[in-house]
């Protein structure tokens, strides 16, 4: 059984005492001083009535309060509820209705919405003790995080195993959030499966600007509450301010999604900051085309790239691909396309439609076990049943493992394009499309076509000052890579994609803007 996320800050305090641990506009903390704020804010927790397994929902930006409120969560027993202020208030108050929580914490950032919701909430008949946590004054009708803090000490609630540590919403990327249910065991076994990977040591200083909704926020605060390294936290993603801030603390460490990643390298001033302290960038959450894969190596030279391939039902680690296989042997056999090799503590098959595992080299559905595997979805018995499966998490991304046990993701199940009867996987369209020098992002989808059942047509975001009349052109240099029923048969320019607030594109977006129903 893996220990509790508090139990690993006692260890850290043990070992770390004075190192700083959080930094953030200008206040940082030492994990001694961490620790001790962590057993008074539980203590304040417990006094609004949060008691073993109630949730406390969160609305709130990055910053170092959110790992506090975390980490007291979990010291009080409660369970912590990430929301995404970027929900209108119905899709808030949808979850809100759904994990029932007694406490919403609000930041200045989101204090309107977060009012919106909260009456709407207790005109429903719900109770709820609002949190202020921002840095401005405490509203009226509010409890002040500050004040919280002070209060007296709690002992631990000694929370490990398979007791409940967060609900997540899936970003709703393919439909209606889901609450995903995650132990300690669950982030605890990601938190130190990354370890082992070689990521979130305890000399790292890691940056964090990922929404708080997201798990590829809260998992690396974890590992490095395990490790010990300093963490950098900002508000929000802005390039310029992550290349600021790098420069400034000597960071070492972030992850990133691929958007972050092109935004970062494509900014204008990117070559006036010092980048040369970064050894280990993370990149994930969504794929990424192999032509911004080798722009970033170039971009920053110091750093690893490693890929982690995952889902929030599996906390969310999977896969790494580690940075030697991106070039040398691994690109030779095309490793340098995959999202590596599974994790350590963790198993991957690929399967058929009927669960039956695949040759290698078959594309089938990826499935997963392991410590990290989620207890299930809140409220939602018969669609754990159908996710979880003697114990493997049916991920519905589709993929085949080489005889090096290398996965290669070709699509998500439901993004797989029917053209005249041939399966066709849009990030290998994409990978292709990319490679056209005046690409800057493309976005692959099926359109109705009544020949075909369905075209494959490519949605292109061009690089400035590229010239838009180059659809046949594009489609020419496909036909010279890929066989020509997976080549687009449209092409689109944009300006932008509708995108989630993780920064992957919603590809039903797209396709409700060119096959609407």
């Amino acid at each position: 059984m893996f220990l509790g996320v508090s139990s690993m800050l006692r260890r850290t305090v043990q070992t770390r005492a004075n190192d700083i641990a959080t930094v953030y506009n200008g206040r940082q903390q030492t994990w001694a001083e961490l620790y001790d704020k962590t057993a008074r804010l539980a203590g304040g927790l417990a006094k609004l009535g949060l008691d073993i397994d109630e949730r406390i929902a969160l609305i709130v930006n990055n910053s170092d309060r959110y790992v506090e409120i975390a980490l007291a969560s979990a010291w009080a027993g409660s369970v912590v509820t990430p929301l995404n202020g970027r929900w209108s208030v119905p899709e808030l108050l949808d979850a809100m209705e759904d994990s029932t929580p007694l406490v919403l914490m609000i930041d200045d950032a989101n204090l309107e919405s977060g009012k919106q919701v909260a009456e709407a909430y207790r005109k429903s008949g719900h109770k709820l003790t609002l949190l202020f946590s921002g840095d401005g004054k405490c509203p009226e009708g509010f409890e002040d995080y500050t004040a919280l803090c002070k209060s007296e000490p709690i002992e631990d609630a000694g929370r490990m195993g398979d007791d409940l540590f967060t609900i997540f919403y899936t970003g709703g990327t393919t439909g209606r959030s889901k609450g995903v249910m995650l132990s300690h065991t669950n982030i605890m076994a990601s938190a130190i499966g990354s370890m082992a990977e070689g990521h979130f040591g305890e000399r790292g200083i890691y940056i964090n600007m990922l929404p708080t909704f997201h798990l590829s926020s809260m998992w690396p605060y974890i590992a490095c509450v395990c490790s010990g390294a300093k963490t950098i936290s900002l508000p929000g993603f802005v390039p310029e301010d992550v290349l600021a801030a790098i420069q400034k603390y000597k960071v070492t460490e972030t992850l990133l999604v691929p958007t972050m990643v092109q935004m970062l390298i494509e900014h204008p001033d990117f070559s006036k900051y010092d980048t040369s302290s970064m050894t280990h960038i993370i990149y994930g959450a969504a794929p990424i085309t192999e032509a911004l894969v080798d722009r970033a190596v170039k971009a920053f030279p110091s750093a690893d790239f490693v890929q982690a391939y995952g889902m929030t039902e599996l906390s969310p680690l999977a896969t790494t691909l580690q940075f030697e296989h991106l070039h040398g042997e691994g690109r030779r056999l095309g490793r340098n396309r995959s999202v590596g090799r599974a994790t350590f503590g963790v198993e991957v098959e690929i399967v058929d439609e009927d669960d039956n595992p695949v040759p290698r080299g078959t594309v089938g559905e990826i499935k997963v076990r392991g410590a990290n595997r989620m207890l299930g979805y809140w409220n939602r018995p018969e669609e754990t049943k159908a996710a979880i499966i003697d114990g493997w998490m049916h991920t519905g991304d589709g993929g085949y493992m080489d005889e090096g046990g290398f996965v290669f993701m070709v699509d998500r199940i439901k993004d797989m394009i029917i053209s005249g009867g041939e399966n066709i996987y849009s990030v290998e369209v994409e990978n292709c499309v990319t490679q056209h020098p005046a690409v800057s992002q493309c976005a692959v989808i099926g359109v109705p076509d009544e020949k075909w059942g369905e075209r494959v047509q490519a949605c292109v975001i061009l690089h400035p000052g590229a010239n838009s009349g180059i659809e046949q052109d594009i489609i020419d240099h496909c036909r010279a890579l890929i066989a020509h029923y997976k080549c687009p048969r449209t092409v689109v320019f944009r300006d932008s994609f509708p995108l989630s607030g993780a920064g992957k594109v919603l590809k039903r977006e797209l396709r409700k803007e060119y096959a609407p129903d």
